[in-house]
């Protein structure tokens, strides 16, 4: 029996009240900046009527497609590699026990409470000197570039993927898998078909979390990249330097729109997963 009571009157006017308010506060931004992107004004702030011509200027700049093809491409390489990483640290930490589990947990949230910066300069400061040792052992003339971006990307993409998955593990009982391994399932197959599919929303909540992390990466981007590499999120600050104008409204929607259909396909995926 519940023993929530129920507000009433003016306290429950007030509650919702409160409640649009908090969604004004959250969206309120977002509107304007949609809004905004399809003003003719130069100016960010005044309305000139309404235009399609900052999207247009946005399809015809080659750097501007060329950020955004580089960031989609090193997001589905990071997602891929610490949606497997993280997912295997998180059933490591909640399954078994190891020698020197303690540091290794530990260790696993230091890209997270790691601030940017810190972290982009340690990042700078390694592939310098792995390409200087490499290219000392081997003549291989490494460069920084879509590689040294991934894997920065990763390293701290890990972590957040890892934490995802194992609050979803936390929750699980481990009961199944032990039936199963005694009706004689090996380990493998033991999560395949009973473990895979119960973690499969919090890896799915992973994977979404880390492209979204590698979308959205400016500072360690910034550290990290060659010449002649640039992300979406880098050419859009790289704008901002030079004045700002409804074309960063306007990519930004798009970057909007990106993360709304991925969030939109991962729940499509968990109904359907579910009906079936």
């Amino acid at each position: 029996m519940s023993n929530a009571v129920e507000p009433r009157g003016l306290s429950k006017v007030g509650l919702q009240i409160n409640g649009w308010l908090v969604y004004l506060f959250f969206y309120a931004p977002i509107v304007l900046l949609v809004i905004f992107s399809f003003s003719e004004s130069r100016n960010v702030g005044k309305w000139g009527g309404f235009t399609l011509s900052w999207y247009e200027q946005f399809i015809d700049s080659s750097n501007a497609r060329n950020a955004l093809e580089n960031s989609i491409k090193i997001a589905i390489v990071v997602t891929i590699i610490s949606v497997i990483l993280g997912t295997m640290s998180a059933l490591a930490l909640e399954r078994f026990t190891f020698k020197g589990k303690r540091v290794f947990d530990a260790l696993l949230y230091l890209p997270i409470i790691i601030p940017d910066v810190t972290m982009a300069v340690m990042l700078l400061l390694f592939f310098g000197e792995f390409f200087e040792i490499l290219d000392n052992l081997f003549g291989l003339q490494l460069r920084k570039g879509f590689w040294s971006i991934s894997i920065s990307h990763i390293a701290f993409n890990i972590s957040f993927v890892s934490v995802v998955v194992r609050a979803r593990l936390a929750g699980m009982s481990t009961d199944l898998e032990e039936a199963a391994v005694d009706l004689y399932a090996s380990r493998w197959k033991a999560f395949r078909h009973v473990t895979f599919p119960q973690i499969l929303p919090g890896i799915a909540g992973g994977a979404l979390l880390a492209m979204t992390l590698s979308l959205d990466d400016v500072v360690i981007t910034q550290f990290v990249a060659g010449p002649g590499w640039t992300t979406l999120p880098v050419y859009v600050f790289g704008l901002i330097r030079k004045g700002v104008t409804p074309l960063i409204n306007s990519i930004s929607v798009i970057m909007l729109v990106s993360s709304m259909l991925l969030v939109g396909l991962s729940l499509l995926a968990e109904r359907t997963r579910r009906g079936g």
